[in-house]
């Protein structure tokens, strides 16, 4: 076991390096797109929340079914292989999360971030948005702690090991742990599967821990704890959500700091037969904050 913090024992392979409290410096503003047209479901909602409007109303959103339905017709008529669309959407997080907190602005010395990914497909997408956060200069340390028998999910895991990023034995249950050790938390539990219950472990201990820390959350799709249509009650608030695609129903219900959309690969037919109305995504860019 190595010291954190304070002294505080972390696991042999989670120590972040000696992360140092520096005076925090308050992460780059991004500029957000213009989305007063960008509605999935080809109407325009607007709604106020606290007197300002949020980017999760402004945006227009879409259900469930209707996400399955898209990614069923990728895989299917384009022929998208599941690889490739975690590899999309993976870095494409990697890609928002630089943006949310860009090396500079990090409060702490280290640019240490810990990853938590579930067992499914939102795991995976963890997986892939840590190794890259690797290659961005970023520390990533995962705490993976029920992985998946799928092989495609074991080739993810080798390729973070082969990069020589440290995966948490164990997510302690200390929270100031966590706040001491890490700038920033991904949380890729559960996403919007549905065959991953809440209320099951490790889940459930995992997001009693994600609960209590006051470091700040990027989410990815859909906030773990949260119904992917109703939103959430009683569960994480992240600062950062990054939707894959579009947003789903439950963005409405985001009040956090940063709302990014990760679909600019998705080929002009898809957009058009979804109603996406994609924001303009400038450059060359694969996310856009809304």
């Amino acid at each position: 076991r190595d010291r954190g913090p304070g002294g505080a024992q972390i696991p042999a392979r989670a120590a972040p390096g000696g992360a140092e409290a520096t005076q925090a410096v308050p992460p780059a503003q991004v500029k957000p797109t213009d989305v007063s047209n960008y509605c999935p479901t080809g109407c325009q909602r607007r709604a106020q929340a606290g007197g300002r409007e949020t980017s999760a109303a402004i945006v227009g959103v879409y259900v469930t079914a209707e996400a399955k339905a898209m990614e069923k017709e990728l895989l299917e008529d384009y022929r998208f292989g599941r690889q490739q669309l975690i590899e999309i959407w993976g870095h494409a997080c990697a890609v928002a999360v630089t943006k949310a907190f860009p090396l500079p602005s990090l409060p702490r010395k280290q640019p240490t971030v810990l990853v938590v990914c579930g067992p499914a497909q939102n795991g995976a997408i963890g997986l892939v948005c840590a190794r890259h956060l690797r290659s961005f200069d970023y520390e990533p340390t995962i705490f993976y702690p029920k992985r998946s028998p799928d092989p495609l999910y074991r080739d993810f895991t080798t390729q973070c090991e082969k990069m020589d990023i440290p995966f948490l034995s164990y997510l302690p249950t200390e929270v100031q742990l966590i706040n001491d050790a890490y700038n920033a938390v991904v949380d890729a539990v559960l996403g919007a599967e549905a065959e991953v219950a809440e209320g099951t472990e490790p889940c459930a201990a995992i997001l009693a821990t994600l609960k209590h820390i006051r470091i700040p959350i990027v989410s990815l799709d859909v906030p773990s704890g949260w119904d992917a249509e109703a939103g959430g009650s009683g569960g994480i608030s992240p600062d950062v959500l990054v939707s894959l695609a579009a947003p789903k129903e439950c963005a409405r219900r985001f009040g956090g700091r940063q709302h990014f959309v990760a679909g600019r690969f998705l080929p002009y037919e898809v957009q058009r037969k979804f109603e996406l109305n994609p924001p303009e995504y400038p450059g060359t860019e694969c996310v856009v904050a809304l």
